[in-house]
């Protein structure tokens, strides 16, 4: 497994994917911050993680599209299937790989929050700013933070898994933007509601299904800097899933 995760976490500086990735994460990362924070007027991080969560739907299959598609392409994965290596092994190294760079591009990304400390020390010096709260809330960027994590191990494992079922990476990473959108989006239409203020989608079973598939509405806890164990063991789980099911699929292609 070690030795597929080196070439696959090296494979990706050694193209220019993972440049552009990391380049593309920590650009719009901080203008996003600059703009819901400092300019906003406000210490309140919320909008700048939700909107950070909207650009997955884009960044995500940037890391996952190339996973095993590339393989295909190369006609490298026969060679792969016939390494010394478990189909476990190789699964595990390349998502682990893409979940280094993922979780590498988070925690760079943590020097946004730098400014909003140093204004909040100023503010309390007596220097007048026009930020509304004096100084970030730490539980809630942790719990961001963690969350942010969480949700992309869970988003990259389907990456992983819709790479390995298609034939090429524009699919990969065409499928899986539509995929996490869906995932993304879909609470949104349990918001909906009509002009007397009811829920458009009046069954409570839909409106439910809705909400479990969602990906957003296990985030709120976390954003808020309480630990949701619901949530934990849901992204766990979601993650474990799709890694299973890519495992069982290579497994398929070995000895069938």
């Amino acid at each position: 497994m070690f030795a597929i995760y080196r070439k696959e976490l090296s494979s990706y500086f050694i193209n220019p994917i993972g440049y552009i990735y990391l380049g593309i994460f920590l650009v719009f990362s901080a203008l996003l911050c600059c703009y819901t924070t400092i300019i906003a007027g406000t210490y309140n991080t919320s909008q700048y993680f939700f909107y950070l969560i909207i650009a997955f739907v884009i960044l995500i299959p940037l890391l996952t599209m190339r996973l095993f598609a590339e393989e295909k392409k190369m006609r490298t994965e026969q060679m792969l299937l016939t390494a010394p290596v478990t189909i476990t092994g190789m699964v595990l190294g390349k998502y682990f790989a893409a979940l280094t760079l993922f979780v590498g591009g988070v925690l760079l990304s943590c020097i946004n929050f730098i400014p909003l400390y140093v204004i909040a020390n100023a503010e309390r010096g007596g220097t007048d700013y026009s930020l509304t709260h004096i100084g970030p809330v730490t539980g809630q960027i942790v719990g961001s933070l963690l969350a942010l994590i969480l949700l992309g191990a869970a988003l990259i494992a389907i990456g992983t898994f819709i790479s390995a079922m298609t034939e090429n990476q524009l699919s990969a990473a065409v499928i899986t933007i539509g995929v996490i959108a869906a995932m993304v989006f879909l609470n949104v239409f349990n918001t909906l509601t009509d002009a007397s203020g009811q829920p458009i989608i009046g069954s409570y079973a839909i409106r439910f299904v809705i909400d479990w598939v969602s990906v957003l509405s296990r985030y709120t806890n976390f954003s808020a800097g309480v630990f949701d164990y619901a949530a934990l063991l849901y992204y766990a789980s979601l993650t474990f899933v799709f890694l299973f099911l890519t495992i069982r699929v290579y497994e398929k292609r070995r000895w069938g």
